[in-house]
Formats: structure tokens, sequence, C-alpha cells
């Protein structure tokens, strides 16, 4: 089996598409804009203000 190169990364989901990529047939499939409410409710942990800081995990 030949090693993948640097541009067959590319070339990847052209393949996966002539094969019938399940992902491809839930997106045409499935509204996943309806879940967009919920996702950004249990999602918004932070509001931004900190600008991203980091925790430390103390011991």
């Amino acid at each position: 089996m030949k090693q993948p190169g640097f541009f067959d990364v590319e070339e990847r989901p052209a393949r996966l598409s002539g094969l019938g990529d399940q992902l491809e047939a839930f997106y045409r499939t499935v509204d996943f804009e309806v879940f967009r409410p919920d996702l950004d409710k249990a999602l918004a942990y932070s509001d931004g203000s900190r600008g991203g800081e980091r925790h430390l995990i103390r011991c």
C-alpha cells in the first residue's frame, strides 16, 4: 500500500464522495440548523469578556 503524499489529502474528499459518503447523505437529509439554538446555548460557557484566558489546574 502506497503511503499518501501531501497532495493526496486534497483528493480524499472527492474519492469519498464518489463512493457515497454517508455524511453527505445526512447533510442532504437533515436540517442541522434546527439544532443551532440548543448548541449555542449548551456551548455558551464563556461570554468572551476575558479574551480566552486559560484556567490553571492546580493539584
